[in-house]
C-alpha cells in the first residue's frame, strides 16, 4: 500500500472530502469577501477549512491554515511538527471559475515539509508524496468519496522532465510579475527555447513534479500555506525549491509566514 503513513492517509481523507464540499458550493451562485489583506474569502475557503480541521484535530498536532486564526509566533516556536494547510488555494481562480484550484495539506518537521497532499477537486485528481519515500504519486479519481484503497489502486509514479535544449516556464495566472518576465529573458538570453505556461494555484508545483514543465519562478508574495504542500511533493521527486534570499530550501513555521521569492527547478 502506497499510503502506510497514518497521516498522509488523514491529509488524503480531509484533502477529498474538502474537495467535496467545494465543488457542491462552486456550482452555486456564492459571495465573495474581501479580507483585510484584500484577499478574496468565499464560503468554500470556510466550508473546507472546516472540514480539513476536523480531520487534523484528531492527529494532535497543531495547524497552521490561512483561514486559522494565526498563532502567535511565541508560542508557535515550541513547535518541532505542525500542519500547514491552504483550504482553497487559488479562490481567484475558484471565482472565475477556471478549475484552477487546489486544496493543500502539508506537514512539516523542524521547519521542512515531510509529506504533502494537493487535491483538484475540479479535476478530481491528487497529488500526494512522504518526502522521505523519495515518491511522488498522482491519481486520476472518478468522485470525491473514493477510498484509500482506490487512491493507491488508481496511483501512478510522477515522473521529471528530461532535460532539453528547450525550457518550459509555468508562471501565475493571476499575479504574474515583471520581475518573473525579467527571469523569463535571461533563460532566453543563454540561446534556448522558452516557452511559458500559466497556471493558477499551486498546480504550478503540480506541472513541475509531473514533467511538465522545467521550472517556476515566483518573484510575487507568497504564503507558507501556498508552497508547502507542493514543496513536499516536489522534494519527493527531486526538484528543490529555493530561496531568492538565502539560495536554501523554503523554511515553514517561520515568525514571518511571508515566503521569499523562489525557483522551482531540478538541481
Amino acid at each position: 500500500m502506497i499510503t502506510k503513513d497514518k497521516n498522509l492517509k488523514t491529509a488524503i481523507q480531509a484533502a477529498l472530502k474538502a474537495g467535496e464540499a467545494i465543488m457542491k458550493i462552486y456550482n452555486t451562485s456564492f459571495d465573495v469577501e474581501i479580507k483585510d489583506d484584500k484577499s478574496p474569502l468565499t464560503k468554500a475557503d470556510k466550508e473546507a477549512n472546516k472540514i480539513i480541521n476536523s480531520y487534523l484535530l484528531k492527529t494532535e498536532i497543531p495547524i497552521i491554515s490561512e483561514e486559522n486564526k494565526q498563532i502567535d509566533y511565541a508560542v508557535r516556536k515550541q513547535w518541532d511538527t505542525c500542519w500547514v494547510v491552504d483550504p482553497v488555494d487559488g479562490t481567484k481562480e475558484f471565482i472565475k471559475r477556471n478549475g484552477e484550484f487546489t486544496v493543500n495539506i502539508a506537514l512539516v518537521e523542524k521547519g521542512k515539509p515531510i509529506l504533502g497532499v494537493i487535491y483538484v477537486p475540479a479535476e478530481t485528481t491528487l497529488y500526494f508524496a512522504e518526502v522521505s519515500s523519495k515518491k511522488g504519486y498522482k491519481a486520476k479519481l472518478n468522485s470525491h468519496t473514493e477510498t484509500l484503497e482506490q487512491v493507491n489502486h488508481k496511483a501512478i509514479l510522477l515522473q521529471t522532465k528530461t532535460t532539453t535544449n528547450a525550457i518550459k516556464v509555468v508562471g501565475s495566472r493571476s499575479h504574474m510579475s515583471s520581475e518573473t518576465l525579467d527571469f523569463v529573458e535571461t533563460l532566453k538570453a543563454t540561446g534556448k527555447d522558452v516557452a511559458i505556461v500559466s497556471k493558477g494555484s499551486s498546480l504550478k508545483f503540480c506541472l513541475t513534479a509531473e514533467g511538465n514543465v522545467d521550472i517556476y519562478p515566483r518573484f510575487a508574495p507568497t504564503m507558507e500555506w501556498d508552497t508547502a504542500a507542493g514543496q513536499a511533493i516536489c522534494n519527493a521527486v527531486g526538484i528543490a525549491v529555493i530561496s531568492e534570499t538565502t539560495k536554501q530550501p523554503l523554511l515553514y513555521n517561520k515568525e514571518d509566514l511571508l515566503n521569499p521569492w523562489f525557483v522551482v527547478s531540478k538541481q
